[in-house]
Parts: structure tokens; sequence; C-alpha cells
């Protein structure tokens, strides 16, 4: 399964999800491929990779026909693997909109590989550019993580919109897998926003609930994974619970 990890606005908690989700899935020796679309890197580098290490990147694969498999590294979780993302990606969507069918390309990249994997997970930039509609068209299916503060359920109404133009103009077969709350804090407005959001999107929104942490605040300096980092942790053990949750609606699906 493909899954992109997706939302239109920054510091919401994208590759924290992308990354360890990734990892939890792995655990249980299921093979994860993640792949980094953001120009930033910043999934690449939380799994160790330099940025001076980061090409054969993403960007490479979308852009110079550069075969998927030879960009693929380990990582230091057993069976996760990685595609790193490079700054590259900056650009790419100027580069892209010259490409004949240029919103099935990173669709067309990923045959090579769906077969080796059990997910691949595309942690994507925080727009939906070129990148990221390529993203949500070789999608079988899409989390959103929120923030939840005052001005997420309209900005959640506004993105998910703008997914289902794309989805329906592209006739991309991505569904929503769920929302994500993360960085929850204690609060009575936040607690007021997540009910609202709950409310408004019932069963669409994961039970688990990612709450800030200073071992989440920590691990990506380390190059850890929040398992590497923290495995006991309430972090480690939420990712644990999301990644239950995911198989569950997988398999509800088929």
């Amino acid at each position: 399964m493909v899954l992109a990890v997706v939302n239109n606005k920054g510091g919401v908690g994208k590759t924290t999800t992308s990354v360890n989700l990734g990892a939890a899935l792995a655990a249980p020796k299921r093979r994860v491929l993640l792949i980094d679309l953001d120009g930033q890197a910043s999934a690449s580098m939380w799994c160790g990779v330099a940025r001076a290490d980061l090409n054969p990147s993403s960007a490479a694969c979308l852009l110079e026909n550069y075969p998927v498999s030879k960009a693929i590294r380990r990582t230091p979780t057993s069976n996760l693997d990685l595609i790193s993302g490079s700054s590259e990606l900056a650009n790419a969507d100027l580069a892209l909109s010259e490409v004949a069918g240029r919103e099935l390309t990173l669709r067309h990249a990923l045959h090579q590989v769906r077969s080796r994997y059990d997910f691949i997970i595309l942690d994507c930039p925080p727009s939906l550019s070129l990148i990221g509609v390529n993203a949500l068209v070789a999608a079988d299916g899409f989390v959103v993580p929120v923030v939840p503060h005052f001005l997420a359920v309209e900005g959640l109404t506004n993105m998910l919109t703008a997914v289902d133009q794309v989805r329906r103009r592209l006739k991309a077969r991505a569904t929503l897998l769920g929302i994500l709350l993360t960085m929850v804090t204690p609060g009575k407005k936040r607690a007021e926003v997540r009910e609202q959001l709950r409310s408004q999107y019932r069963d669409r929104v994961f039970h688990t609930e990612i709450t800030t942490s200073r071992s989440l605040e920590e691990a990506p300096a380390a190059g850890k994974t929040i398992f590497q980092f923290g495995p006991h942790t309430g972090a480690a053990d939420a990712f644990r619970r999301l990644a239950g949750e995911i198989l569950e609606r997988v398999s509800g699906r088929k």
C-alpha cells in the first residue's frame, strides 16, 4: 500500500508522523519504504542521512528518470528503507510542469518497487504543489496530521476540499485513511477543538493522538526514530497504537 502523509500547512507533524509511523509498521517484519518528497529533507536527516549525502534523492527519480530501485538506501531501523529528499525538490514543480503526464510521474516511478514493500510512505511537502499532487495520484490512501488549534477545523475542511478536487480531476484512487491529531497539549481550548474535530469528522479521526513530548523533540537531532531514542516512552506507545489502527483500517478496505 502507498500511503501519503499530507497537509498543505507546515509545522503540523507530517515528518514526525511519516518517520515514526514507518518505523512502527516496519517493526513486526513488514517491509516499509519511506520516500522523502520535501526539499528540506527533514525525514532523511532524521533517519541519519547527512546533508552532504542526500543524493541520489527522490528528485532524481522524478526529474531525471533515475531508477527508484537504485535510490533506495537502508536505515538503522530493520525493514525500513529510505529514498531521501534534497534541495532539488524546491524547483521540481517548474521542471515537472514541462513533462507530459506530469501528475503521473511518481506513480509510474514506483511501479518497479511496489511489490517489494508492504507499505510505501510518502512524506509530502507542505503544499498541494505538483509534488504533492504526484503523491496523491500515486497513493492508495492518505493520512492528514492536524494540530488542534482554533484554525484547524477551517483549514482541514479547505485542504480536504482541495484534495477531493485533485482526486476527481485526475481520477486518483487515494482515499482518506484518517485524520491524526498531533502536537496535542493540555488546555481547555485545545480540548474543545479536538472534540469539535471528532464531532465533525467522527470515525475518520484516529483514536490515537500524538502529544507533545521531549523525546519527540530530541529524537530528530539524534538521528533516531522514537523507537530507538525512547522505546518505552508514551510517544513510542502512541505510534505503535497508530500503526495498529492503520493496519485495521487497511484490512477493512480489502
